[in-house]
């Protein structure tokens, strides 16, 4: 009887955590910020994929170690809520002038991946418009919703970003 609900207890588990994970693939948290910037997409690429510069101008990724290359392991560190948080994504996509995009996790993959991305459109006038944006699935979202709150830090960024663009190509 004992082994009998202990399996049922553990298939009940499984359950659990394979549905929570099922519905975050199919209902993923989504966050976005977007800014238009006076300067062409190869110049907003030049400075976002300058991870060297980050501590001098940007106020949410503090530090960027790293490579933006496919398959590049990079090392960041955030600036959230007073405090520093430090995780090694990988690149997924760099293409110049186009797409900048890396997935990071909490532990093992499935637990909390957030996938991070930064769209460089380009738009009338020879200026850009960046959508910074993160998706994050796994079976914890659910219960951590309320730290992943970025989209200010996303638009501070973006600000940070443009002004320091802007000055670059005027």
């Amino acid at each position: 009887m004992l082994l009998r609900s202990t399996l049922a207890i553990a298939a009940a588990l499984v359950l659990l955590v394979t549905g929570l994970y099922v519905w975050t693939r199919v209902s993923p948290r989504e966050l976005r910020a977007e800014v238009e910037i006076d300067a062409t997409p190869a110049q907003v690429w030049t400075v976002l994929a300058d991870f060297p510069a980050y501590p001098e101008w940007n106020p949410f990724i503090i530090s960027a170690v790293g490579e933006a290359r496919v398959g590049a392991k990079l090392t960041n560190e955030l600036s959230n809520d007073g405090g520093v948080m430090t995780f090694k994504p990988k690149v997924l996509t760099a293409t110049p002038g186009e797409e900048l995009r890396w997935i990071g996790r909490f532990g093992m993959p499935g637990i909390v991946d957030g996938e991070h991305y930064f769209l460089l459109q380009e738009i009338a006038g020879g200026r850009t418009r960046l959508v910074q944006g993160e998706t994050f699935t796994g079976v914890l979202v659910p219960f951590v919703g309320g730290m992943l709150k970025v989209e200010d830090d996303f638009a501070e960024m973006n600000a940070a970003l443009k002004a320091r663009v802007e000055k670059m190509a005027g």
